[in-house]
C-alpha cells in the first residue's frame, strides 16, 4: 500500500521540518476553566497542534461565558467534546442542552467539535442549516468492547460520510494486536479525512503510525497516565521517542514483541539510534498473544523487522522461513528480519550479548587454555525459555560444565539432555553448592518490575558464586544482583546483555554499523 502525503505543514520553530501533515491533539480535562486555561499553555509549549476541551470533565459549566473565554484565550485551535456517559464520558445530563453547546461552541468559533452518530442527526435537525464554514464537524462512533469486522468498519465509515461529517472518526478496542491490522487498512484506502484508533495497549501502534497510514489526528497526553481514551501515549513520548514528525508513507516498521512488553528499553534506544543518522524506521512495543498470529497478520514489507523477548522466542522460531544454523541449535529466535522477498529469517543475539558480557567482567582473570574465562567452570542457568537455552548453549561452546535450574524439572531435563548438562528445579537450586567460584545466570523475569522483591534463590547461597548476570534490566540492578554484590560476586546487569544483543539487531535491522557509543551513554541514563 503506497500514500502520498503532501508535507507542506509548518513546523514549529527549533523543530526539523515535519514529513506529514498528521496532527497531534491534546485532551484538556479540568474541573475548572482556570485549569484548563493553564493545561492548554502545557499543550502548546508541549509540541501539540491543537487541544481537544472535553466539556463533560467541567465540575462547573457556564456554556455562553465558558466556551467564549477558552476559545478566545486558548493558544491553540481548539476540538470542542462534550462526551455523555452513554459514549463513554462524563456528561449525564439532558441530550438538547448538550448538543445546545456544541452547537454554540461552532456559532463562537470553534476549529472543530465532535458529535457522536448516535447524535448527529438530531443535532443537525437543530442546526438547520445553519453550520459554519470555519468549524468542521468531526462526527465519532466509540467500541469499548472490540474492533468489528473489516466490513463492518466499512459500512460504520459509510455511515458516518452519509451523516455529513467533514471528519470521520472511530476508536475501537483491541482485543489482539491484529485488530489494528483492519483500521490500517481502513485509514489508507480512506477518501475523506479520518481518524482511526484503537484503544488498549495492544492498540498502541495505531496512535503512533497515523501519518505512516494518513490519519488525520492523534491523541498525545499532557502527563503519563492521565488519558481521555486508553491506551493514549504522552506528547513528549510522540514526539521524543517515536520521531512522530519524521515518520511518513515510506518509514519502516520495527518493534519488539513480548508480553509483556511495555518495559522494554528497546523503542528507546533504536529510535533515538535511527534519528542519529537519518534512518527511515519506527521501533515499537509490540504485545502479541500469538506470535503465529502475528506473523500470519502482518506480512507487509512495511514490517521490516522484530526484536523478540520472553515467552516468544521459542513459538518465534517456528514462523522463520529460514533459520540462522546457531538459532537452531539453542531452539529459539530473538531477532527476525523481514528480507525484501518478504521471507522471514530469524537469528539469536542474545547468547552472544550475555555471554561477551560474562567475559568482560571476568577480564583480569588468568584466562584458560581454550582463551575464555568460562571453560571448566560450573555455570548454572535458572531457565529453560528461550534466553535460558541461548545462555546454555552460549556457555556449552565456550567449555563450562552446565546447569540447568527451571521451576518445571522435566524443561530443566530436556534441555540438560540437549546441551549435556545436569538439571535441577529451582527449589533444590539453594541447596545445591558442590564447589565454589561458581556461575549464576538468571534468563527469567523474577525480580522484574513491579515484582522487585522476588529473587529466584537464597542470598545465603549466593556465596558459593564469583559471578551473577540477571537478564532483567528493569530494575537495573535487581534483588538477586544486590544481595550477590553484598555476597561478594561480581554482577553483570541485564543492560549489559542488552546493549550487547542489540549491536547486531540493529545492523541487520538497518545494513548500518552499530552506534556502541551511542547505545552505551543512552542505556547509562536508564
Amino acid at each position: 500500500m503506497e500514500l502520498v502525503v503532501d508535507s507542506g505543514v509548518k513546523k514549529m520553530e527549533g523543530e526539523p521540518m515535519r514529513r506529514n501533515q498528521t496532527l497531534i491533539c491534546a485532551p484538556i480535562m479540568a474541573d475548572s476553566v482556570d485549569q484548563m486555561l493553564i493545561l492548554m499553555q502545557k499543550a502548546k509549549t508541549s509540541g501539540a497542534d491543537l487541544v481537544e476541551v472535553r466539556l463533560d470533565s467541567l465540575k462547573i459549566f457556564n456554556p455562553r461565558p465558558d466556551i467564549d473565554t477558552i476559545i478566545r484565550q486558548c493558544p491553540l485551535p481548539t476540538l470542542f467534546t462534550y462526551r455523555p456517559t452513554w459514549e463513554g464520558g462524563q456528561y449525564a445530563g439532558e441530550e438538547m442542552s448538550r448538543l445546545d453547546a456544541l452547537r454554540l461552541a461552532m456559532e463562537l468559533g470553534a476549529d472543530y467539535i465532535d458529535v457522536e452518530l448516535k447524535a448527529i442527526d438530531k443535532f443537525n435537525n437543530a442546526l438547520r442549516g445553519n453550520k459554519s464554514t470555519k468549524c468542521k464537524v468531526i462526527v465519532s462512533s466509540h467500541n469499548y468492547d472490540s474492533t468489528p469486522s473489516a466490513e463492518d468498519l466499512g459500512n460504520l465509515v459509510a455511515r458516518i460520510q452519509a451523516s455529513g461529517a467533514d471528519i470521520v472518526k472511530f476508536a475501537t478496542t483491541a482485543q489482539d494486536i491484529t485488530d489494528v491490522a483492519r483500521v490500517f487498512q481502513i485509514t489508507v484506502h480512506s477518501q475523506v479525512p479520518i481518524i482511526a484508533l484503537v484503544m488498549g495497549e495492544k492498540g498502541l501502534m495505531s496512535r503512533i503510525l497515523c501519518p505512516k497510514f494518513g490519519g488525520y489526528l492523534t491523541f498525545g497526553t499532557l502527563e503519563v497516565g492521565k488519558v481521555s481514551a486508553p491506551g493514549q501515549p504522552t506528547i513528549e513520548d510522540l514526539l521524543k521517542i517515536y520521531n512522530f514528525r519524521q515518520l511518513g508513507p515510506d518509514t519502516r516498521i520495527f518493534g519488539i514483541i513480548g508480553k509483556p512488553v511495555s518495559h522494554s528499553k528497546s523503542p528507546v534506544l533504536y529510535n533515538e539510534a535511527f534519528r542519529s543518522v537519518g534512518f527511515n524506521g519506527v521501533f515499537l512495543h509490540l504485545l502479541v498473544d500469538d506470535v503465529a498470529n502475528f506473523f500470519r497478520t502482518y506480512t507487509s514489507l512495511d514490517f521490516a523487522g522484530f526484536s523478540c523477548t520472553i515467552p516468544h522466542k521459542e513459538a518465534a522460531l517456528n514462523c522463520c522461513d529460514e533459520v540462522d544454523p546457531t538459532a537452531k541449535s539453542i531452539g529459539a529466535v530473538n531477532c527476525i528480519v523481514r528480507q525484501p522477498d518478504g521471507k522471514l529469517f530469524g537469528c539469536n543475539t542474545d547468547y552472544v550479548g550475555a555471554i561477551s558480557a560474562i567475559e568482560e567482567a571476568f577480564q583480569g582473570s588468568q584466562p584458560s587454555i581454550s582463551g575464555s574465562p568460562l571453560a571448566g567452570r560450573l555455570f548454572v542457568v535458572i531457565g529453560a525459555g528461550g534466553a535460558g537455552k541461548a545462555l546454555a548453549y552460549g556457555a556449552k561452546e565456550k567449555g563450562a560444565r552446565v546447569v540447568i535450574a527451571n521451576r518445571t524439572y522435566e524443561r530443566a531435563r530436556e534441555l540438560a539432555d540437549v546441551v549435556g548438562g545436569q538439571a535441577l528445579s529451582l527449589a533444590e537450586l539453594s541447596n545445591f553448592h558442590p564447589e565454589n567460584d561458581m556461575i549464576l545466570a538468571n534468563t527469567t523475569s523474577i525480580g522484574m518490575q513491579p515484582k522487585v522483591d522476588d529473587t529466584p534463590i537464597s542470598k545465603e547461597a549466593l556465596r558459593y558464586y564469583s559471578l551473577v548476570f540477571d537478564a532483567v534490566y528493569t530494575p537495573k540492578i535487581t534483588r538477586l544482583l544486590r544481595e550477590a554484590q553484598e555476597s561478594g560476586a561480581k554482577i553483570v546487569t541485564g543492560v549489559e546483555m542488552f546493549i550487547g544483543q542489540a549491536y547486531e539487531q540493529y545492523e541487520r535491522f538497518t545494513g548500518l554499523p552499530a552506534p556502541k557509543e551511542l547505545f552505551k551513554n543512552i542505556m547509562a541514563t536508564y
